[in-house]
């Protein structure tokens, strides 16, 4: 019997494509390389996400903020794509993305939805985030 046009697509999908779990950890790995870079490079972009009353818990600017944030995520998210430190790193990324998350929810509830898009962006990044840390500490 033939197999159908689904279950050959999925047979040569299956043979081709890593695991999820790499595929996740290369995709949130990606993300912080290129946030991180990002916020060198354009601080101020990311600076607008920081709303008045949170501006005197940063202790330094918003922008200085951001400058000082991209680092840590560089080396996070590179360690993440060459598969080293997962656990760590992927908890880094799962505890910052949901403080992250937390604050735009709370945002965009008390700001007539500011930032609700990319609240909904850093829900499932959040997420994403937590696979890779329950992946990455199972032996």
């Amino acid at each position: 019997m033939s197999l159908s046009v689904t279950d050959r697509l999925r047979t040569r999908l299956a043979t081709v494509l890593p695991a999820g779990s790499t595929l996740a950890r290369a995709g949130l790995g990606a993300m912080l390389v290129v946030a991180g870079v990002h916020k060198l490079l354009a601080p101020e972009a990311w600076a607008v996400y920081v709303v008045d009353w949170l501006a005197p818990w940063l202790v330094v600017s918003p922008r200085l903020f951001m400058l000082l944030n991209g680092p840590p995520e560089i080396a996070v998210g590179l360690g993440l794509l060459a598969d080293r430190f997962v656990a760590v790193g992927a908890a880094i990324a799962a505890v910052s993305l949901t403080v992250t998350t937390a604050y735009l929810a709370v945002v965009a509830l008390t700001r007539g939805g500011l930032f609700a898009d990319v609240l909904i962006r850093d829900i499932a990044l959040t997420g994403l985030a937590w696979a890779v840390l329950a992946d990455g500490v199972r032996p």
